[in-house]
């Protein structure tokens, strides 16, 4: 007898539904797609092209003797067999993504209009200074916008991602170590156990030798830890306030003066910035260099929406070292300021080729003047109150790695729930992609054992929440009736089935090959 879930849909209790393959392989109206090079249509095209009218003798050896070895689609079916693959995917726009430590949020499509207006989506770096001025202007009002959101007298704003402004951030503080002459001693960067991965390769990659430092038992930075390693050695210390357990340091004004008394320079990590836009300067904190991630606190396209932004704010011991270009206005205009330049003579050098990505610049901006001062501020107060509303709404159920206090942006709970009951973090992920739902972060922060670490945003309404906290608290419910099955093979439903992720990783299939026997390519 079917009874209701806490979703509200019919369900067998005790076990889980088995259905028949289909026929074709599609489900319901979700249609079974091959790949590209597996389709129809080797040997035609799909658009007529006139005869050429020389035979090509004067390419030497360089004309086509064998088939290209790709498939000929019309235009039909190109455009289905992208929408397929599309529907393949999980979307924001089709449901919450609550990847801890990402903050997928919705991009508003006012952004998107911005963005493809003519004068900025149809420009050339290479244009005369005199063409740009608009765009130049709004770069400028980026910067100041940046600038009086983190306390903080100058920003570079070529870096293209949070990890690339991190570069750029220990870059200047290697210039300026150089410029003391210091930099042949200070070679060693503090970074702290649950620091995001980027911190310690980042350091690396500059040169320096990188050094742990332990977290409390709250999951915060320990102070003591971090004085007794300390010393005249050391360049730079690089926090992520909030932390990756979504936890603000506390001890930060300590942190920051101990790290200055060592002569050392505050790299911190912006990529939790939306948990405290408005609320917080950075600068105030005694900070030296932050990242900013677009994508993450302006709503900018995260991931493969193109190429990203990760603006570096700096403090006034570093703004000479910025990298070059920047923007100045004078009584000539808007122009650029390069490294020639004698107004950037102690730039580290540049980050990229010209000026940044001017679609993330207009998309960022958009989504700061809708706003305003008053509406960035709410935007750290709502993501905030919708992290700590699921963790309170599932703190009965699951376990909170770290219970006692709120939480900021994002809620982290551990493993120590699940004990007992054969099911582990990646099975209940794997579960929650046969509700509907984008899993959550898995096994990071690496602190804390079986990490499923949670961060709604501010974006999403009470309704969603509410739907997704309920589908949580089937699944844990489910998992401690002792529901195995339903976990053990997660997902049923999904387009494809659990894959062998050990194999996957290990020996991963990265080039595709016609099966022993086909013709395909040689069509």
């Amino acid at each position: 007898m079917s009874s209701m879930n806490t979703v509200g849909r019919p369900t067998t209790p005790n076990r889980v539904e088995t259905k028949p393959a289909t026929l074709t392989g599609g489900r319901g109206l979700l249609q079974d797609e091959h790949l590209i090079f597996e389709s129809d249509g080797w040997g035609k095209t799909g658009v007529d092209l006139p005869e050429p009218k020389t035979d090509g003798a004067d390419l030497g050896d360089l004309v086509r003797r064998d088939p290209i070895g790709l498939p000929g689609l019309s235009e039909p079916e190109t455009m289905r067999h992208y929408v397929r693959l599309s529907q393949k995917n999980h979307a924001i726009d089709l449901a919450i993504y609550p990847l801890g430590s990402c903050t997928m949020k919705h991009n508003p499509r006012l952004n998107e209009k911005m963005a493809r207006l003519p004068g900025f989506s149809d420009i050339h770096p290479l244009q005369p200074v005199s063409t740009v001025q608009g765009a130049l202007e709004l770069m400028d009002t980026l910067a100041h916008w940046l600038k009086t959101l983190t306390g903080m007298p100058a920003v570079a704003l070529s870096p293209k991602a949070g990890a690339h402004g991190e570069l750029c951030g220990l870059m200047a503080i290697r210039a300026a170590h150089e410029a003391s002459g210091e930099h042949e001693k200070r070679r060693k960067v503090l970074v702290p156990t649950s620091a995001h991965g980027t911190n310690p390769a980042t350091a690396a990659f500059v040169g320096y030798t990188v050094v742990e430092v332990a977290q409390t038992e709250d999951g915060r930075v320990d102070v003591a830890d971090l004085a007794s390693k300390l010393g005249d050695d050391v360049a730079a210390i690089m926090v992520t306030n909030p932390n990756t357990c979504g936890l603000f340091e506390r001890d930060i004004l300590e942190i920051s003066r101990l790290t200055h008394e060592a002569g050392a320079y505050f790299y911190c990590d912006g990529a939790n910035f939306n948990a405290i836009v408005g609320r917080v300067r950075p600068g105030d904190l005694g900070v030296d260099a932050m990242h900013i991630n677009l994508h993450k606190t302006f709503s900018t396209p995260h991931g493969g929406g193109g190429p990203g932004a990760g603006p570096v704010v700096l403090s006034e011991a570093l703004a000479p070292f910025a990298p070059a270009p920047w923007v100045v206005h004078d009584a000539d205009g808007y122009r650029l300021i390069e490294r020639e330049e004698d107004e950037a003579a102690q730039a580290f050098g540049r980050l990229c080729a010209f000026q940044g990505q001017m679609g993330m610049y207009t998309r960022a901006l958009s989504y700061m003047m809708s706003h305003g001062s008053d509406g960035l501020r709410q935007v750290a107060e709502d993501a905030v109150l919708n992290a700590n509303y699921i963790k309170a709404r599932l703190s009965d159920l699951m376990s909170p790695a770290f219970p006692d206090g709120p939480c900021m942006h994002e809620a982290l709970f551990d493993d120590e729930w699940l004990k007992g009951t054969e099911v582990t973090t990646l099975d209940f992920a794997k579960a929650m992609i046969d509700e509907g739902f984008h899993p959550m972060t898995m096994y990071f922060p690496l602190v804390v054992h079986g990490a499923m670490l949670i961060e709604p945003t501010e974006t999403e309404s009470k309704q969603e929440l509410d739907r997704f906290i309920e589908a949580m608290r089937a699944l844990a419910t489910a998992a401690k009736a002792g529901e195995v099955d339903r976990f053990k093979g997660a997902p049923f439903h999904a387009p494809m089935r659990r894959l062998d992720e050990t194999r996957a990783a290990r020996s991963p299939v990265l080039r595709w090959t016609a099966p022993e026997g086909s013709n395909i390519a040689a069509e």
